[in-house]
């Protein structure tokens, strides 16, 4: 396996500013793509080109809890989940865990809804999950409720399928990210894009260093 870690984003958006900032030490950037299926393809894609133990996404996000993640702040998360697979909406939705159907089952044991990722930095970040979903919160309702049902801090689009594309080619994975905004704000005049980033790409440098990478 190489040393090198594969650092990725979603967009190209996020990687010009990311890059416009000062880069990452220098490192190339990937698009892993948006939404959690581009982001499992396309990460196990690249592992499959040019394999590395480690991988490192970041971007922005909607924080949950603003008090704990502030809008232009970012967090390394330890744990990642996934809402939407499963049957049904609303109350009497079935997890794919309730209806008995694993996403993949190796050596390691069944993929169920939630994977661990690696996380290098510690307090604050030791116990935060990020919820990755298909669609994001349509309002703040929407939001309340999922937050009630997983307790995440922040939800994003791609973690949960790059996690398991990292888990298919045995990379670990570490996930940072930015909050531009509060979850289920689709106000997008008003998101914190260029400070959530600026706080990824710090947090980011922070796990590159302890990683040896720089």
């Amino acid at each position: 396996m190489g040393s090198t870690p594969l650092i990725l984003v979603p967009t190209a958006g996020e990687r010009a500013r990311l890059e416009a900032l000062g880069g990452l030490g220098g490192l190339p950037i990937a698009l892993c793509g948006f939404g959690p299926v581009a982001a499992a393809a396309r990460s196990a894609q690249l592992l499959g080109a040019q394999p590395t133990d480690r991988v490192l996404l970041l971007g922005i996000a909607g924080t949950s809890a603003p008090d704990v993640l502030p809008i232009g702040g970012a967090a390394a998360f330890a744990a990642v989940a996934l809402d939407g697979l499963g049957a049904g909406e609303g109350p009497g939705r079935l997890s794919a865990t309730d209806l008995g159907f694993p996403q993949w089952e190796d050596a390691q044991g069944p993929v169920q809804g939630h994977l661990s990722l690696e996380q290098p930095l510690g307090p604050p970040h030791e116990q935060a999950l990020l919820l990755t979903v298909c669609a994001a919160s349509a309002d703040a309702e929407q939001a309340a409720e999922r937050t009630g049902r997983f307790g995440a801090l922040a939800e994003d689009m791609e973690a949960f399928g790059v996690a398991l594309g990292c888990r298919l080619q045995g990379a670990s994975l570490a996930v940072v990210r930015g909050a531009s905004n509060r979850t289920g704000d689709r106000e997008t005049r008003g998101w914190r894009i260029d400070d959530a980033l600026a706080a990824a790409r710090r947090t980011a440098l922070a796990v590159l260093e302890a990683w040896g990478a720089l």
